[in-house]
């Protein structure tokens, strides 16, 4: 797996969600804050403005994508001077499509894709932090065409379920997610980056070094060998690897592959001789040892308390 593929496998919990909602004017919602999620807004059909919490509102037109990495509060309505209303509720529980509008007779004015995923804060991948609190992907001809082509398939599959719809629809939020990802950080700001993930990811030879890890974890890494994939001396990429990263290469190493065998742990009943050695631990011993160190509670426990609380309290441990 590369690293973008990897941090969607780490970050998300339970079953994303989705909708699709038809709105008539005047229609506005405010949205609250929900830690632990994040959310997306694709507009379908019509217009409408995003109005965050600071800053002036901001115009919505068709193919627009909208992207909460960090889960914050935001309104949106079909014009600047509507008043919103207050969603009191959980929009990933039972509030999504619960849009207010006065007019229920008249023409629809917006038609919105509007979801979000379930996260774990507590081990996200580093480059989540490093995410604005808005992504805000305008539409616009020839750019972002997988973006485009698996909202357009996503749309089509709530709006017309078939057999089979519930994996399909699961698979294409992933898919989702992944192209917002790519088209950040392969856009503008990624390339405008000094520093940071999105730096990290466009340098071809730090970028072939997380590769290599995210590939193979239980391989026995080290700094010269990594750096001889980046085309580096040794000394040379473990500086500018630390540097773009915010750790150095076998820290990170190390990291990754306790993170990879937590989410083994949650996801699987792989016995964890076998998930120690999936991750380049030599025997179950070592792997619990550094397991504890990072977590702070050993692997039999973690997996015991993951398996026994539902998602929605796991976000709170």
């Amino acid at each position: 797996m590369d690293v973008l593929s990897d941090v969607i496998a780490l970050m998300r919990t339970g079953s994303p969600r989705s909708a699709r909602v038809e709105l008539r004017a005047p229609w506005g919602q405010r949205f609250p804050s929900v830690p632990g999620s994040a959310g997306f807004q694709v507009i379908l059909r019509g217009s409408s403005w995003l109005i965050p919490p600071e800053g002036d509102p901001i115009a919505l037109s068709v193919g627009d994508v909208l992207f909460f990495p960090h889960g914050h509060g935001y309104a949106m309505a079909d014009s600047p001077t509507t008043p919103v209303v207050e969603l009191d509720c959980d929009p990933l529980d039972d509030g999504l499509g619960l849009f207010a509008s006065e007019s229920i007779d008249g023409p629809v004015s917006a038609v919105l894709l509007c979801g979000g995923y379930r996260l774990d804060p507590g081990r996200a991948h580093p480059i989540l932090r490093e995410l604005p609190d808005l992504i805000h992907l305008p539409a616009r001809l020839g750019l972002h065409t997988e973006l485009r082509s698996a909202v357009e398939a996503l749309g089509a599959e709530i709006q017309r379920p078939r057999l089979g719809a519930d994996t399909v629809v699961s698979s294409l939020l992933d898919l989702l997610l992944l192209y917002i990802l790519r088209a950040w950080f392969e856009g503008e700001h990624g390339r405008c980056s000094v520093g940071g993930w999105a730096q990290a990811l466009a340098d071809p030879g730090i970028s072939a070094a997380l590769d290599a890890i995210h590939r193979d974890p239980a391989h026995p890494w080290t700094v010269q060998e990594l750096g001889a994939r980046a085309g580096l001396s040794r000394a040379a990429f473990s500086r500018r690897f630390s540097a773009l990263v915010g750790r150095p290469p076998l820290a990170y190493i190390t990291w990754w592959r306790l993170a990879t065998a937590a989410r083994l742990m949650r996801e699987s009943d792989a016995p964890l001789s076998r998930i120690a050695a999936s991750v380049g631990y030599g025997s179950e011993f070592a792997l619990a040892n550094a397991f504890k160190r990072e977590y702070e509670v050993a692997p039999g426990r973690y997996r015991r308390e993951a398996c026994s609380l539902p998602a929605k309290e796991l976000l709170k441990t």
